[in-house]
This record gives structure tokens, C-alpha cells and sequence, in this order.
């Protein structure tokens, strides 16, 4: 026991040091800096001799192997009036069956497989993918090429795709979130941007299997693809398999043009639509960038201190924190891949307090243009920003996918070191870079804002906060018609646009 006793003394005296060396507040905590290199994209790239540029990433951890290949068709190339083609076309590519096997063969041959086959087309891009084991790689391969070049489209899976869509439809004015999204893309981009056209019922009805195989044939062929593969795969292997994968296409198609890219905002004001709803739904919107703007990582960077960083944000801590007004408050400033997307700042509060909240977001984007952020800010943010960076490349298929989508977008050909240089260059921001975006980014004046709610209780205003949502922007307020939910033609009760 005299010996245990000692013992127990010598290990809590030599404890003693080390628990000496624990600071007292959390924020005293000191690391070591991490030292990271992630992976360059060109010890990845491989130029298929069938058109294809493929990242292919392997992992031999797990017997699985996933493919993705992105294809460049979108919404843009949806004819006007006829809205949908897209959308339709990339979900029913798997869904609606191939070649050997209806819709409902092929998904039991998945299941046996444990595989996934999905397909979709979205406003920008498009997308086929396929998961499963290695060991059924082959016949994978030989579903995913079936599917690129014989989708039966079976008009029984166009039917049923059809009615959701169209009960969809009947059900977007039931929640404010779906008003107020159609209407903040038609106020950022204009009615007549492609971007801000809506499904109709008429629109969805005009689909027919013929307009599918078209959209099909026009734009899905090697030149529009590029694939990121990852997986327990060896690299020389698999690219022959994608080699005869995209070989002897059976039909040419065709390459878009460039995606259109001109937005029309709307001017200056308030633009309200009245829904009997417990709290008004608000985005303040400003014109945006594009992501290859040189000044893209510096409004990032501003963004966070302002609105993007969560609860160590300005506009959080003054909204919800100070004032209690809302559960969350935020603002997003992400840049456009092909076209300038709008700088947003969003929330939800009581109607009466629609207006007071508003004011708080427009004077904390005036204090951020007036005044340089502090140096615990600015601080807390870049580390947030290089800290974090790993997490791109937390596994290997967020690698492929990560490097293939630069390749799609066209970043790798105009900056093929971005995420070499990216912590060096969020490092090299400073106080005054911040202030000089937010004065040539954010200006008030400028301001779009969208409110979803009761109108007559939101323009009362709040008795303890004198403000009125008409003084917010050169005292113009907009009512916006609420529209047919199927239609979007304005309600008969509605008042007119303006």
C-alpha cells in the first residue's frame, strides 16, 4: 500500500505541470499551425481520346466505385413558353427506362445490384450518376452508357412525372418561402431572364416524349460531358473503360452557345406581396458578381463579417441576438458561376416588425462601407475561411467531383492553381480590402427588397420603433399581385403591377 501511495504521489506531482499549462478561458487555446497541401487537379486529368476531359481519383479503401458525368444543358435551353423540357429530360433519362429494360426492370436490376443510376438536368448544368460495387463495374458501365444513349422515356413515367408537377403547382402559394423565391428571381434578374421564368401548367402540359428525345439527342453527347470517377479503381483501367464508355457515339448532337447572361434588377424600392401568414418573409438585394471577378474572395471575406458568418456575424448579432427579432438572420454574397448573381440579406420577423428589422440590416451594410471591420473580426473570419479549407477534400470523391466541376465551369482553365493560392490569398486580405468592396459592392440606395406578409400590419410598423417600411428606400413601396399558383396570371383581386 506504502509503495501504491508513492506512486499515486510521483504521478499527481507530475501532473501538476501539465495542468498548470491549461489556460483558464477557451480562446487561450494555442495549435499548432496545420500544414496542408491539398491535390493538384492535373495529377488527375486525363483527356479521353472520345472527347471527354475525366478526373479520376481512386480509393481503395472501400470495394466502391463511383462515376458522374456532367453534362452542359440546363433550363437556358428550354424554348419560352415551353419551360420544363430540361428539368423533365434529365429526371426521366434513367427514370423512364432504357433500351433492354423498362423503367420498372431497370430499377430491380439496380436494386440486385445495391447500385445507384439517377439523372438530372438543373438551370445550368446537368448531371448522370452511378454508385455501386466494383466488382459490377462492367455491367454498371454498360447501364450508364444505355441510359446516355437509349433513355426510352416511357410515356407512363412522363404521365406520372407530369401530375406531380403539375400537384406541385397547385401547392407553391400554400408557404411564403415558394412566393417569395419567384418573386426575388424575377425582381434580381428581370421577367424576362431565362433564370426567372416559372413552370406553368401549360408549360408542363406541352411536354411530349418527342421534345424529350430531342432535348436528348441535341445535348447529350461526349463533347458536353465531363466525369469525375472515384473509387477502387485502377487509374490506367479505368480509363480505358471510359475510353469505350463514350467511344462510337451513335448520333452527333450539338454544343450550346453561352449561357445568357442578361440580368435586368429592379429598380430601387420595396416590393411587397400581401399573405395572411404569421411572419413577413424579407430579402434585401444589390447587385452582385460573378465568381472570376478578381474582388470575388475579398466580398467573401466582407460578407462573412457582415451576414455569412452565422452568430459571429454583424447582422445576426444586431437582428436576433440584440434585438430578438427573428430566429435567424444571414446574407450571402457567393458569386455566379456564368452570370452575376445579387448580394441577399434575409429574415423572418413578426409582421409589425418588418420594417425596424429592415432598417437594421441597411445600417449594418452602411457601418460596414463606413468603417473598418475589427481585427478580431477580420481575424475570426480568414481563419474560419483557412481552417476549414481541408474539408473540400475530406474524401476522394468530393475530389473528383470538386476538380471535374472547376473543369466544367471553365475555373481550372482560367485559374488552374486557385486552390494552391486560395489560403495565401484570403491571408493577403485586410481591413482595408474589406471596406473597399463593401463601399464598391453595398450601397443602400441601391436596394431591392422583398416582403412576404400581411401588408396592413407590416406597414403599421412597430409602435416602439418608429420606422416605416416606406422611408427604408427613397419611399417607394410596390405591391405585387399574388398569382395563380398554376397559371401566374395575377389573381382577380390582386392590384396591378407596376
Amino acid at each position: 500500500m506504502k509503495r501504491l501511495a508513492a506512486f499515486l504521489a510521483l504521478g499527481l506531482l507530475a501532473a501538476r505541470p501539465l495542468a498548470a499549462e491549461i489556460p483558464d478561458r477557451p480562446e487561450k487555446l494555442k495549435f499548432e499551425k496545420l500544414v496542408y497541401n491539398p491535390p493538384r487537379p492535373a495529377d488527375h486529368r486525363v483527356q479521353l481520346k472520345s472527347g471527354p476531359i475525366a478526373y479520376i481519383v481512386p480509393d481503395r479503401t472501400l470495394p466502391l466505385v463511383s462515376v458522374t458525368v456532367l453534362v452542359r444543358a440546363g433550363a437556358w435551353l428550354d424554348p419560352k413558353g415551353h419551360e420544363g423540357i430540361a428539368d423533365f429530360a434529365g429526371y426521366l433519362l434513367v427514370r423512364g427506362g432504357i433500351k433492354s429494360k423498362s423503367a420498372d426492370e431497370l430499377d430491380e436490376r439496380l436494386a440486385f445490384l445495391a447500385a445507384g443510376l439517377t439523372s438530372a438536368v438543373g438551370e445550368e448544368s446537368g448531371s448522370v450518376a452511378l454508385n455501386l460495387l466494383s466488382k459490377d463495374l462492367p455491367e454498371g458501365l454498360a447501364l450508364l452508357r444505355e441510359a446516355l444513349t437509349e433513355p426510352r422515356f416511357q410515356q407512363d413515367k412522363l404521365d406520372l412525372y407530369r401530375q406531380q408537377a403539375l400537384q406541385a403547382l397547385q401547392q407553391r402559394n400554400d408557404d411564403s418561402s415558394s412566393i417569395h423565391a419567384r418573386e426575388v428571381e424575377s425582381l434580381a434578374y428581370g421577367t424576362n431572364f431565362w433564370a426567372a421564368r416559372q413552370l406553368t401548367g401549360a408549360s408542363i402540359d406541352s411536354i411530349t416524349v418527342d421534345d424529350l428525345r430531342a432535348f436528348h439527342k441535341k445535348w447529350f453527347h461526349p463533347a458536353n460531358f465531363t466525369v469525375a470517377v472515384s473509387g477502387d479503381v485502377d487509374r490506367d483501367a479505368m480509363v480505358a473503360r471510359l475510353e469505350d464508355l463514350f467511344a462510337n457515339w451513335p448520333f452527333a448532337g450539338e454544343k450550346p452557345g453561352p449561357i445568357p447572361t442578361d440580368t435586368q434588377m429592379a429598380q430601387p424600392g420595396v416590393y411587397i406581396v400581401n399573405k395572411d401568414v404569421n411572419q413577413g418573409r424579407v430579402s434585401l438585394l444589390l447587385p452582385g458578381i460573378k465568381r472570376d471577378d478578381p474582388d470575388y474572395l475579398a466580398a467573401r471575406v466582407m460578407n462573412d463579417v457582415l451576414g455569412g458568418g452565422g452568430f459571429t456575424s454583424r447582422i445576426m448579432n444586431r437582428v436576433r441576438s440584440d434585438e430578438g427579432l427573428a430566429y435567424g438572420a444571414s446574407s450571402g454574397f457567393g458569386g455566379g458561376t456564368t452570370f452575376a448573381r445579387p448580394f441577399s440579406a434575409g429574415f423572418e420577423t413578426k409582421s409589425r416588425t418588418v420594417a425596424y428589422a429592415s432598417r437594421i440590416v441597411l445600417d449594418e451594410i452602411q457601418r460596414i462601407t463606413g468603417a473598418a471591420v475589427t481585427d478580431e473580426e477580420l481575424n475570426t473570419t480568414k481563419r474560419s475561411f483557412v481552417d476549414t479549407f481541408p474539408e473540400n477534400f475530406s474524401t476522394k470523391g468530393r475530389v473528383a467531383g470538386l476538380f471535374a466541376n472547376d473543369e466544367f465551369t471553365g475555373r481550372f482553365a482560367k485559374d488552374p492553381e486557385f486552390w494552391q493560392k486560395y489560403r495565401d490569398r484570403v491571408e493577403a486580405i485586410d481591413k482595408a480590402e474589406v471596406q473597399r468592396v463593401a463601399k464598391k459592392y453595398l450601397h443602400p440606395d441601391k436596394a431591392v427588397i422583398v416582403v412576404v406578409g400581411q401588408r396592413d400590419e407590416i406597414l403599421k410598423g412597430h409602435p416602439d420603433h418608429p420606422v416605416k417600411l416606406e422611408e427604408l428606400v427613397d419611399g417607394k413601396v410596390a405591391e405585387l399581385p399574388m398569382r395563380d399558383p398554376v397559371t401566374l396570371e395575377p389573381l382577380p383581386d390582386a392590384p396591378p403591377k407596376p
